[in-house]
């Protein structure tokens, strides 16, 4: 079915808002596109002349494929080796102003979003960050409006109460990344436990792939000496930082002999780098590339 206003297919049209909506929900690139494929064999063998509000149909489509993944994968993620962080999104620098994610997709918010339950996510994302009626949601998962409400009121406190406050000038983070990134590349420990935040703590997602910290780790000197330590590390010799627009706010991309092998994401208060988040494991740095859901049709 094509839309006579657009001339293009519903499905293509709305690309961008169900993978902003699939990856919310799953904090996962590989699963957001997997669940984009199986709504996509549905939208194909519907009878669209039964569909009135075709947008509305397909967000319906990708939240339930994706309240239902969400809901196997957090068994899967009890055995999960080490910390688990989302998977890290490249994303283009103006991506604020893109109507289908103007709120944050930062690394952590999402951490966020992973303490709520499937549907209080669900209900979250479709109020909070898309702009859903309670009218409409209560449709799309099929649930009461009042039952809606009561969700929305208890993800939205919960949210509020743990989302991170920190600095998001851009200029000021602009400049502590280039500092960070000079310290790192001078291997210079001074520098570095200059920038940590005291409370500073550090996760590294390997899952087991590649070599990894199993256990968060707390304060700046022990946060600082891990760091340059793993810097230095032979089989590490020719590895390449730079600045990247990671989930939306600058971070650092790793590179080594052509290949990306890493992304850091970062919190800045007063000046200092708090909630340091490693995302090593090969299995999920797909989105770190230029042609994924949020930054192409």
């Amino acid at each position: 079915m094509i839309d006579t206003r657009t001339g293009q297919d519903p499905y293509l049209e709305h690309r961008r808002l169900l993978f902003a909506t699939a990856y919310r929900m799953l904090g996962s690139v590989t699963d957001a596109e997997d669940v984009l494929q199986d709504a996509w064999l549905k939208w194909s063998t519907v009878d669209r002349g039964t569909v009135d509000h075709p947008k509305a149909y397909l967000v319906r489509t990708v939240t339930n494929l994706s309240l239902n993944r969400l809901t196997s994968a957090r068994a899967t993620r009890e055995t999960y080796v080490g910390p688990w962080l989302p998977e890290p999104l490249l994303t283009s620098p103006d991506i604020a102003s893109e109507a289908e994610v103007a709120d944050s997709v930062s690394t952590a918010m999402l951490v966020v979003l992973e303490t709520l339950s499937p549907v209080e996510r669900a209900v979250f994302l479709l109020r909070e960050v898309f702009g859903y009626s309670h009218a409409e949601i209560a449709e799309t998962l099929e649930r009461p409006e009042a039952t809606i409400r009561q969700i929305a009121h208890r993800a939205r406190a919960h949210v509020q109460a743990r989302r991170p406050r920190f600095d998001d000038d851009p200029d000021r983070r602009r400049r502590i990344t280039e500092r960070f990134l000079a310290a790192c590349s001078g291997g210079d420990l001074n520098a570095m436990m200059e920038l940590l935040a005291p409370d500073v703590t550090a996760w590294s997602d390997g899952g087991g792939k590649v070599t990894a910290a199993r256990r968060p780790l707390y304060g700046i000197d022990h946060v600082a000496r891990w760091l340059v330590g793993f810097l230095a590390k032979p089989d590490l010799a020719g590895l390449s930082l730079e600045p990247a627009v990671i989930n939306g706010e600058l971070g650092v991309l790793a590179t080594l002999g052509g290949h990306t092998i890493g992304a850091l994401t970062f919190d800045i208060a007063d000046d200092r780098l708090h909630h340091l988040r490693f995302q090593v494991n090969p299995d999920k740095l797909g989105g770190l590339t230029p042609d994924n859901g949020l930054t192409t049709p």
